[in-house]
């Protein structure tokens, strides 16, 4: 089950916010015995069951790019951001020496294959000459020993043709070898994808341990989290998820699937990871960004929903609960294109709740009943013993908004005097 808290009773928000549709300049200041609160009414029915955790993003294929050559850097082809294909050069290792190496490669491989040349040729003269000499041998003109001689001359320019193709053979290898080196020189991307995390610059001196660029898909990207060996137990692939996009796109879900979990745990940390592929739309996910992922894994049963920001711990007592709205309650209407205005001082209640089950945004409690009115905003206020509050009813929707808010974006949000304020129903 989720662990989810959702702070936003702080005494700032409470006030800035229940305030914040310009009422100031519609109405004189409230009574300070009856706070100004926002509530919402509790409904039935069941809760979707959510983990949150914490999710890395990757890109799609990415990939750090480490140069096989050490040497200093004589020229950086791209910047962050650009577009690369498969096989692209996007950074130049200085490899004078290795050119210098390599044009005495070239000429130790031309000289081996003049040396096969005359070798041959000197062979073939010999063989040539043997010929001759057992002819005459046949007619018996030469002696046994000229006929020796001969065949122990061919025999030895046979072993000189033989040296000199071994030592073209080991020339062509060390010319492979520096045209190997020197293609290190050049450092290529190795798929489609877009290169960030420059760490390349002319003339610094690079090894094989200095990571120069990462490359990466960004159109397509992997969010990984963390899966515990307990989580296991009801987590699983193909099940939905949701990812909440950070500042300036706070608030946003983003819906994918599991998309698998690796079976091996950490011997350590007993956890595992889970994977996440999604399209990456606009790119508003951007590789190394953390970011908040509810996977939901089921129901719970049926029960009474508040939303999160309802609960409410005393700081003296310790005691969990909510506040709800006691006696005959009649608030402005919610949900018209305006923000309902406060009511009048109405009798509010601190009542203990038993927990059921959470989820990423909602509760299912026992002690409040549904359709009762709870605060969800100014909790804070009332928590000084006031029996009254000024409430301002809103919607769910509302409510759902303000929740999915970052605490610093709803301080933003309530103390910029030109920003718009979260209305109802948005």
């Amino acid at each position: 089950m989720s662990r989810v808290r959702c702070p936003l009773t702080l005494a700032l928000l409470a006030s800035c916010t229940a305030g914040c549709y310009d009422e100031a300049a519609q109405a004189p200041m409230p009574n300070i015995t009856a706070p100004p609160v926002e509530a919402v009414q509790a409904r039935f029915g069941g809760l979707p069951l959510v983990e949150r955790l914490s999710g890395t993003v990757r890109a799609d294929n990415q990939v750090s790019l480490y140069p096989e050559l050490s040497g200093r850097i004589a020229a950086v082809r791209v910047q962050d951001g650009d577009s690369v294909t498969a096989g692209q050069i996007l950074v130049e290792i200085n490899a004078d020496p290795v050119r210098e190496q390599l044009r005495q490669a070239e000429a130790g491989l031309r000289i081996g294959e003049a040396r096969v040349r005359q070798a041959k040729a000197r062979l073939a003269e010999l063989q040539a000459q043997a010929q001759r000499t057992r002819s005459l041998g046949a007619r018996e003109l030469v002696s046994a020993l000229e006929l020796d001689t001969i065949a122990a001359q061919v025999e030895s320019a046979a072993a000189d043709v033989a040296l000199a193709e071994a030592q073209r053979e080991q020339n062509a290898a060390t010319l492979a070898e520096q045209q190997d080196l020197l293609n290190k020189a050049f450092v290529r991307s190795p798929i489609d994808g877009v290169v960030g995390q420059r760490n390349a610059e002319v003339g610094m001196q690079a090894s094989p341990s200095t990571r120069l660029f990462t490359v990466g898909n960004v159109d397509r990207v992997k969010v990984r989290v963390n899966v515990t060996d307990n989580m296991l137990r009801y987590l699983e692939a193909g099940q939905p998820a949701r990812i909440t996009l950070p500042a300036p796109g706070g608030g946003r879900l983003l819906t994918a699937e599991v998309s698998r979990i690796s079976p091996f745990l950490n011997e350590v940390t007993r956890t595992t990871e889970a994977e996440i592929e999604i399209a990456n739309e606009g790119r508003v996910l951007r590789p190394g960004m953390f970011v908040p992922v509810d996977i939901l894994y089921g129901q719970s049963q049926q029960a009474t929903l508040v939303p999160t920001s309802a609960l409410f711990t005393d700081p003296d007592t310790g005691q969990s609960g909510i506040f709800v709205l006691t006696g005959t309650v009649t608030l402005p209407a919610v949900g018209g294109p305006a923000p309902p205005p406060l009511s009048e001082p109405v009798p509010v209640e601190f009542r203990p709740v038993a927990i059921i089950a959470r989820g990423a945004m909602e509760v299912a409690v026992s002690g409040v009943a549904a359709g009762d009115w709870v605060v969800t905003l100014g909790q804070d206020l009332l928590s000084t013993g006031r029996s009254q509050a000024r409430v301002r009813a809103v919607t769910w929707d509302h409510v759902m908004t303000l929740q999915g808010l970052k605490r610093e974006d709803l301080l933003d949000a309530v103390l910029q005097p030109d920003a718009p304020s979260p209305a109802p129903g948005t």
